[in-house]
């Protein structure tokens, strides 16, 4: 299972600079954990953070413009942090699996002469093996559209950037008249035709690059929940389909591909799903006379079953996630805004065990990313888990894990909730 270990942004929004976890020259932090929650005030820029995973997916399917664009943010100058000159940058520190080496991306977007969002910079970098220590290699160097690409599993540059900005024409000027002393050769010269796609979406379908189209797969796998219960109950077309999409509207679909794939298994996990959500008893599919599909819930007292289409927010939203977690081949990482929306607080005790036990899974679970303003989703967490993101005296946001105050730590340790410690201020800055 892929992991993100740690993540840095720079320059979007209200996030200035702000890391998470542990990067490739930070390695005495602890890295993020397989369920993690960012907690904070109203206005401190959770929605922002939530939004950084959305961008980047949105930048490899479509490239950075497009991603500047898109889901109303407004253009680049809407995303870089107000007053700011600089690049946008994100830094993503990653194991494919849990044995494996880890891999660091970086990416800078910039404006280019036309004020057109571009790609600036593009490196994805790993250490070789049985190294712990030093510098990581780039296997992919980018520096606006043109670079170097290292095939295979091996093999690498060594940059050291802190001295300067890194000459890359240099480097490929010395590599075509053999003047290098690198050790691999495996190596292709590389110029992108557009500076506004990233590098990864084309080298990543190369088989060649099996590093870097590892990474691609890790992001397309990417699920950032944009669920809302009215999409959840429109009435699509019936027809089975594989997983749930962002917004939900195919509840159905997804609900009559497990019953046609999966029907010992999918009636075990609806009984599953039943038993958690108040008043349900049974949960099925039929198909309309236009050939629609209806979700059916049977409440117990009831012999006629309701349909999506009646039912509250808070059960389709429930069933949406147990259901996503049960999906037979489940996102790599999955980000989710505010669960607790029009949730009964006594069902997010259930709801974070369940996100849990999925991301902490030997096999096929997810790593799970969610932000909240609830403290009954915060009781079940432990400190460790939990990021307090905070407006600073410049307007910027920081973030800092919960326990790192050693006073949460033992009041926790006590038998205090979370959450209620949250609720009477000794998570906020003091």
């Amino acid at each position: 299972m892929a992991k993100i270990e740690g993540f840095r942004v720079i320059n979007y929004r209200s996030l200035r600079d702000i890391t998470m976890g542990k990067l490739w020259n930070t390695q005495n932090a602890e890295e993020l954990t397989p369920m993690t929650a960012v907690i904070g005030k109203n206005g401190v820029g959770k929605s922002t953070l939530f939004d950084t995973f959305g961008f980047l997916a949105d930048c490899l399917k479509g490239g950075v413009e497009e991603a500047c664009d898109a889901r109303g943010r407004g253009g680049f100058e809407r995303i870089r942090s107000q007053g700011q000159k600089g690049s946008v940058e994100f830094q993503i520190y990653y194991k494919e699996d849990r044995n494996a080496r880890p891999i660091t991306y970086d990416l800078a977007i910039d404006l280019d002469s036309s004020e057109r969002p571009y790609v600036k910079k593009e490196r994805l970098r790993q250490r070789r093996k049985n190294e712990k220590k030093g510098q990581p290699y780039s296997f992919l160097i980018l520096n606006e559209g043109k670079g170097l690409a290292w095939k295979g599993e091996e093999g690498g540059q060594l940059i050291d950037e802190d001295r300067g900005e890194f000459d890359v024409n240099n480097l490929i000027e010395n590599i075509q008249i053999g003047e290098t002393s690198e050790e691999s050769k495996e190596k292709e010269i590389v110029e992108l035709d557009d500076k506004r796609k990233l590098g990864i979406a084309t080298l990543g379908s190369l088989k060649q690059h099996p590093r870097i189209s590892a990474f691609r797969r890790f992001i397309e796998g990417w699920y950032l929940s944009y669920f809302t219960p009215d999409a959840a109950r429109s009435l699509p077309l019936a027809g089975p389909q594989k997983h749930l999409n962002i917004h939900g509207d195919n509840l159905g679909n997804v609900v009559q591909f497990m019953e046609r794939e999966h029907p010992k298994k999918f009636h075990s996990i609806l009984q599953k799903i039943s038993s958690k959500i108040p008043g349900v008893e049974k949960i099925s599919t039929a198909k309309s006379p236009d050939g629609r599909l209806l979700l059916q819930f049977n409440d117990r007292g009831f012999q006629e079953p309701f349909y999506a289409q009646q039912m509250s927010d808070g059960t389709l939203k429930v069933f949406a996630y147990l259901l996503l977690l049960e999906d037979p081949s489940p996102p790599p990482f999955l980000c989710i805004e505010e669960p607790e929306n029009g949730l009964y607080h006594k069902l997010l005790e259930t709801l974070v065990r369940e996100f849990r036990e999925h991301a902490t899974a030997r096999r096929s679970g997810s790593q799970v990313f969610v932000t909240t303003h609830q403290p009954y989703f915060v009781d079940a967490l432990n400190p460790e888990e939990v990021w307090v993101l905070e407006k600073g005296e410049d307007g910027f946001s920081q973030i800092r894990r919960a326990s790192q105050d050693p006073l949460i730590n033992n009041l926790v340790s006590e038998g205090l909730p979370l959450g209620g410690l949250w609720y009477s201020d000794y998570l906020d800055k003091r």
